[in-house]
C-alpha cells in the first residue's frame, strides 16, 4: 500500500491538514512542536485503530482551540499494486466513541462497517494491529531500541509470521506453566490438584474398605436393582433398533427423492445431448455452401440486376433520333488564300527595293520598304482573322460531332451496361451454381428455414441446459446416469424397509412406544435404586464411599492425563518455537546484513542473531570476532536495531508493503552515516513507500518529495508571574 494524500481535521494541532506524499520517499520537515509525530499519529490511526474505540486517547485528539463538539476526522488516499493492476482507494474514520464511522471505497466496494474495514486494511499493509504497525513499520526515535526490550513480543511476531498463528506462544506458554504448577505442587499449605486427588483417593480406599464387611446384605436389594437395570438396557436396545430402522426408512425417502431428481436430471441431459446432436447435424448440411447473411446479401443482388435488366430492356425497346445539320461554308478561306497573296506582294517590294538599293541599281528611298512593310502587315492581320474563323468553324464541328456521337453512345452505354448487368447476372448464379433467380429464391428459401430450425434447436437446447457447454452434456447425462444407478444401489442396499410403503409413519409410532417403555423400565430401576439406598443397613453411606472413590480415581486419572498433555504440548511449543525462531532468524540476519553493510559503508558485513535469546552481534574487522550489539556505540546499535525492524516488517508483512514511517531514527548518526541510511531507505521505497520526520534538511536532496510544516507562531503576551 502507498499512501498518496493524508488529510485530517480538528486532530491535534491542526484544524486542518492536508499532506501528499509521494510513492517513494518522502521527507516530512519541520521544527519542534510542527506537527511531524501528529502526521505520523494519524496515520497510525486510520491505518489500525477503530473509528469506535473510546479509548481516553480519542478525547485527546481534538484540538486545544477546537470546540467541544468537533471531533477528528482523518482519511487517506492509496493506491495498492494487485498482480499487474494497480488498484485506487480512499479511507475516511471520524473518531467519535461509540459513534465513530468509517468509510473505506476500495475495488469498487464501500465498506461502513468499522470491523470489516480494518480486516481488510490489514489485508492490504499485512499489519494486523496497531501494536504491530508501532513495532515494525511506524517507528519513534526514541522506540528504535525498544526491539530489545521485548523478546518476548518479537518471538510471537515471529512465530505467527511463521506458522499463522494468532495468539503469542509467550502467553500459552506461561499459561502451561502456571496450569501445571496448579497441578504438582506437593505442599502442605497449598497443596496442588494431583495432591489433593491422592490424599481423596486414600481416604476414599479406606472408607470403602470398612464398609465392605456391610456389602452383603446389600446384594438382594442389588440383585434386584441389576434385574431393573436389565430391563433398561433390553429397553435402550429395542429403542436403539428401531431408531436405526426409522433412520434407514428416512435415508430411503431421502435418496428416493434424490433419485427422482436424478431422473429428471438425466432426462433433461438425454433431451438435451439429442437436440445438440441434431444441431450439429444441421450445421453440416446446410443447403447452401455459403453464410445464409452471403446468400441473402447475393440474392438482394441478383434481384436488383434482374429488375435493371428489365428496365434496360423496356428503354431499349424504342429507336434513338439523331439529326444531322448541314454545316455552312467555310468564310476564313478566302481569307486565308488573301493574306498569303499580301504578304507575298509585300515581301516582293520590300526584298526588291532594297536589294535595288544593295546593288546600286537604283536609289528609290524608304518609300517601297514603307510601303511592302505595310502591305505585308496587312496580309498578316488578314492571316490572324482568318486563323481565328478556321478554329471558330473547327470547334463548332467538334461540337456537332461531339453532340451526335453523345446522341449515339447513350443506346451503346445502356446495351454495354445490359451486357454487363448480364454477365454480372450469371457470374452470381455460377458463384451458387444455379440457373435462374427463382432457383436462388428457392435456395434462399431453403437455408433461412434450415437456419430458423438450428436457431430453434439452440433455443430449446438454451432452455433445457442454459450456457452449459455442449462438450460436457454427454458427461452430466452419464453422470446423471450413474447416480440414478447409486441411488438405486442405496435403496437396495437398505433392505426391504426401502420398498415399504409408509415405514417412516410405522417406525415414528414404534419409536415412541419403545421410548415410553424405556421411560417406564428407567422408573423401575429408579425405584430399585431408591429401596437400595434406604436399605438400614448404612448402604447408603458404603454406595456413596464407593462412588466418591470411583470418582475421584476418575479425577486423578484425568489430572495425571492433563499433566502428560501439558508436559507434551510445552514440548511440542518448544520444538515448533526452536524451529520458527531459527527460520525466522536466518530471515532477518538475510535481510540485516545486506542493509547493515549498505548503511555502514561495509563496516558490519557479518550478523548473527541467537535462535533462542534474540541477541544480536556483529562480526567487528578490529578484533576479528564477534561482538555484542552492546557494546557498540549509541548510534551503531539504533542503526542495527533500524534494520532488524525492516527485517521483521518485510518477514511479517510477507507479500504486502505497508508505508514505513520513520520519526528521525538518524538523530544520533553522523551526517555520513546518516545519508547512507538514508541511501538505505531510498534503495528500499523501491518496494515500500518511506515517509521520514526530521527537523533536518540535510536529507531533501535525496527525496522524492519534501513536505515542510510550519512551527506553532503563537505566543504568551501576558506578564510573567513571580511565584509567592
Amino acid at each position: 500500500m502507498r499512501v498518496r494524500r493524508l488529510s485530517a481535521r480538528d486532530f491535534r494541532r491542526y484544524r486542518e491538514l492536508d499532506i501528499a506524499f509521494a510513492p517513494g520517499l518522502t521527507v516530512v520537515r519541520g521544527p519542534n512542536e510542527a506537527g511531524k509525530s501528529t502526521v505520523q499519529r494519524a496515520l497510525e490511526l486510520v491505518l489500525t485503530r477503530r473509528a469506535t474505540s473510546t479509548a481516553a486517547e480519542v478525547e485527546q485528539m481534538r484540538p486545544w482551540d477546537a470546540p467541544s463538539e468537533a471531533r477528528s476526522v482523518i482519511s487517506i488516499e492509496f493506491e495498492q499494486d494487485e498482480g499487474d493492476e494497480r488498484k485506487t482507494g480512499t479511507v475516511e474514520k471520524t473518531f467519535a466513541g461509540g459513534k465513530g464511522t468509517v468509510r473505506l471505497d476500495y475495488d469498487g466496494q464501500a465498506i461502513a462497517d468499522p470491523t470489516l474495514a480494518d480486516q481488510v486494511l490489514a489485508e492490504l499493509t499485512g499489519i494486523p494491529t496497531e501494536a504491530f504497525f508501532r513495532s515494525t513499520a511506524s517507528v519513534h526515535h526514541f522506540e528504535i531500541s525498544d526491539l530489545a526490550r521485548d523478546e518476548s513480543a518479537l518471538r510471537d511476531r515471529l512465530q505467527a509470521s511463521i506458522s499463522g498463528a494468532d495468539r503469542g506462544t509467550s502467553r500459552a506458554r506461561r499459561k502451561l506453566e502456571r496450569a501445571l504448577h496448579d497441578l504438582t505442587t506437593r505442599g502442605e499449605r497449598n497443596p496442588g490438584r494431583l495432591k489433593v486427588a491422592d490424599q481423596a483417593v486414600a481416604q476414599a480406599r479406606a472408607a470403602v474398605e470398612q464398609g465392605q464387611a456391610a456389602l452383603t446384605q446389600l446384594e438382594r436389594d442389588r440383585d434386584a436393582l441389576s434385574t431393573a437395570r436389565e430391563r433398561r438396557l433390553d429397553a435402550e436396545t429395542a429403542l436403539a433398533e428401531r431408531r436405526s430402522l426409522l433412520e434407514k426408512a428416512r435415508q430411503a425417502e431421502r435418496i428416493s427423492a434424490e433419485r427422482s431428481e436424478a431422473t429428471q436430471r438425466y432426462e433433461r441431459f438425454r433431451e438435451a445431448v439429442e437436440v445438440a446432436t441434431e444441431v450439429d447435424g444441421l450445421v453440416t448440411t446446410h443447403p447452401s455452401p455459403h453464410p445464409l447473411a452471403v446468400l441473402r446479401g447475393t440474392v438482394e443482388r441478383l434481384r436488383t440486376m434482374d429488375q435493371r435488366i428489365r428496365e434496360l430492356k423496356a428503354a431499349l425497346a424504342g429507336e434513338v433520333e439523331v439529326k444531322f445539320d448541314v454545316a455552312p461554308a467555310a468564310v476564313w478561306q478566302p481569307l486565308s488564300r488573301w493574306s498569303i497573296a499580301l504578304v507575298i506582294v509585300g515581301l516582293v517590294i520590300a526584298v526588291g527595293a532594297f536589294g535595288a538599293a544593295l546593288l546600286d541599281v537604283a536609289d528609290l528611298g524608304m518609300g517601297p520598304l514603307v510601303i511592302g512593310a505595310v502591305i505585308a502587315a496587312i496580309g498578316l492581320v488578314l492571316a490572324t482573322v482568318a486563323w481565328w474563323a478556321r478554329r471558330n468553324d473547327k470547334m463548332q464541328g467538334q461540337l456537332r460531332d461531339v453532340e451526335i456521337d453523345r446522341r449515339l453512345r447513350g443506346r451503346s452505354e445502356m446495351e454495354a451496361e445490359l451486357r454487363l448487368t448480364q454477365a454480372g447476372l450469371e457470374q452470381q448464379l455460377g458463384t451458387l451454381g444455379l440457373a435462374d433467380l427463382a432457383a436462388a429464391e428457392d435456395l434462399l428459401a431453403r437455408e433461412e428455414e434450415h437456419v430458423a430450425r438450428i436457431d430453434r434447436l439452440q433455443a430449446q437446447l438454451n432452455g433445457l441446459v442454459g450456457k452449459e457447454p455442449r462438450e460436457t452434456l454427454p458427461a452430466r447425462r452419464d453422470a446423471a446416469a450413474l447416480e440414478i444407478e447409486q441411488k438405486t444401489s442405496a435403496l437396495d442396499a437398505l433392505g426391504p424397509i426401502a420398498r415399504e410403503p409408509r415405514a417412516r409413519e410405522r417406525l415414528e409410532v414404534e419409536v415412541r412406544d419403545q421410548e415410553d417403555a424405556l421411560e417406564r423400565s428407567r422408573d423401575d430401576e429408579a425405584n430399585a435404586r431408591a429401596r437400595v439406598e434406604a436399605n438400614a443397613v448404612d448402604a447408603e453411606q458404603v454406595a456413596g464411599q464407593a462412588e466418591r472413590l470411583a470418582t475421584w480415581q476418575e479425577q486423578l486419572a484425568a489430572l495425571q492425563r492433563r499433566q502428560r498433555v501439558y508436559d507434551l504440548t510445552l514440548q511440542a511449543i518448544d520444538r515448533a518455537e526452536r524451529a520458527t525462531m531459527k527460520t525466522a532468524t536466518r530471515y532477518l540476519e538475510a535481510h540485516m546484513v545486506r542493509d547493515l553493510a549498505s548503511a555502514t559503508d561495509g563496516r558490519y558485513r557479518r550478523v548473527r542473531v541467537d535462535d533462542r535469546t534474540l541477541d544480536i552481534e556483529v562480526h567487528a574487522p578490529e578484533k576479528a570476532d564477534w561482538v555484542p550489539i552492546g557494546s557498540l556505540s549509541q548510534g551503531t546499535i539504533d542503526l542495527v536495531f533500524l534494520v532488524a525492524r525492516l527485517g521483521l516488517v518485510r518477514l511479517i508483512t510477507g507479500d504486502r508493503r505497508p508505508p514505513l514511517v520513520f520519526d528521525d531514527p538518524f538523530v544520533t548518526f553522523d551526517n555520513a552515516r546518516a545519508g547512507r541510511a538514508v541511501e538505505l531507505l531510498k534503495s528500499i521505497a523501491a518496494d515500500f513507500q518511506v515517509i521520514y520526520l526530521t527537523t533536518s534538511d540535510r536529507y531533501d536532496t535525496i527525496a522524492d518529495a519534501v513536505v515542510e510544516l510550519l512551527g506553532p507562531t503563537a505566543v504568551d503576551s501576558s506578564p510573567a508571574e513571580t511565584p509567592a
